[in-house]
């Protein structure tokens, strides 16, 4: 009995040596992990910084005056916040309100499009067996690696050809369906279980009712994502409606911000304030669809 005593107690005093002996290192690594966090907040909190900067700054030049915006160093408080900007820029050129509704409407088509026929093919290349199946897939994906600038001058013949130059039907027409979103919707699909396609059929589901009943419902996640990144694309695009559009009144909002720059002056105020309005709805369909847009990127194999 007295052996087991002393033998415990000297288990225990052994015990408190090695955690005595331990605190060192544990609060080395203690130390170590708040450190590693600090820098990481610092470093997320100055890329933030970096981010917004540009943006707070064009918010903060949509209340100013010309002379104010012009002014070295620049401030981002107004010195007297004005709401002139906002009404100039919808008076100075007549036609701001028909761009808006320009880019509304080609970003609305191009994202329905995109939606469906990225969908649809997504589905037949991750899901369909038929000849040659991989290798179109692989020859689809190749075009991904194409500079856009190569392919301007082939897809403004086809537009040009076609009779739609200068047209709604002629900006749209040569994105209804990106090969990106084909690839994003049959990385994702291939993560849905097949048996859930199975018990369809055996309800007597037929295969097009299978993709609108079953797989549609089940890829909200990317269909969000894709909502997003073609939305984007899009409503920012400025290279293509420059090269086939001509008429003034055809032009999207990306590109009839340029027509508020003079030959010899630029009113930067007016670019600015009207620059908001291209940025405004992006936020709003971003804040729509954020709550499926990681998770989509996440499922369809693009994490990092």
């Amino acid at each position: 009995m007295l052996l087991n005593v002393m033998a415990s107690g000297d288990g225990a005093a052994a015990g408190d040596a090695l955690l005595v002996g331990s605190h060192p290192r544990h609060r080395w690594h203690a130390i170590t992990r708040q450190a590693r966090a600090v820098v990481t907040y610092a470093v997320a909190i100055l890329v933030t910084i970096v981010t917004l900067a540009p943006f707070a700054f064009t918010i903060s030049a949509s209340f100013k005056t010309l002379s104010e915006v012009l002014e070295w160093p620049p401030s981002f408080i107004p010195s007297r916040f004005i709401l002139d900007n906002y009404r100039a820029v919808w008076t100075v050129s007549p036609l701001f309100p028909r761009w808006l509704l320009n880019s509304a409407l080609a970003s609305a088509i191009t994202v329905l499009t995109n939606v469906f026929f990225c969908s649809l093919a997504g589905y037949g290349f991750a899901r369909l067996r038929f000849p040659g199946r991989d290798a179109i897939f692989l020859a689809t994906l190749g075009t991904l690696m194409i500079p856009g600038q190569i392919t301007l001058i082939p897809r403004y013949i086809i537009v040009h050809r076609l009779g739609l130059v200068d047209s709604l039907a002629g900006l749209v027409l040569p994105d209804v369906a990106r090969v990106f979103g084909v690839f994003l919707m049959v990385q994702f699909i291939k993560a849905i279980p097949k048996e859930l396609e199975e018990a369809a059929k055996i309800d007597g589901c037929s295969r097009f009712g299978t993709y609108v009943h079953v797989i549609l419902p089940l890829c909200r996640p990317v269909l969000a994502a894709l909502t997003i990144f073609t939305f984007q694309g899009t409503w920012n695009d400025f290279t293509w409606p420059l090269i086939v559009l001509n008429s003034p009144e055809n032009f999207t909002l990306a590109l009839g911000l340029n027509y508020l720059r003079g030959q010899y002056y630029t009113f930067w105020h007016l670019v600015l304030t009207g620059s908001l309005f291209n940025i405004i709805p992006m936020l709003i369909i971003f804040l729509l669809f954020q709550r499926y847009f990681v998770q989509g990127i996440s499922m369809s194999g693009l994490k990092g």
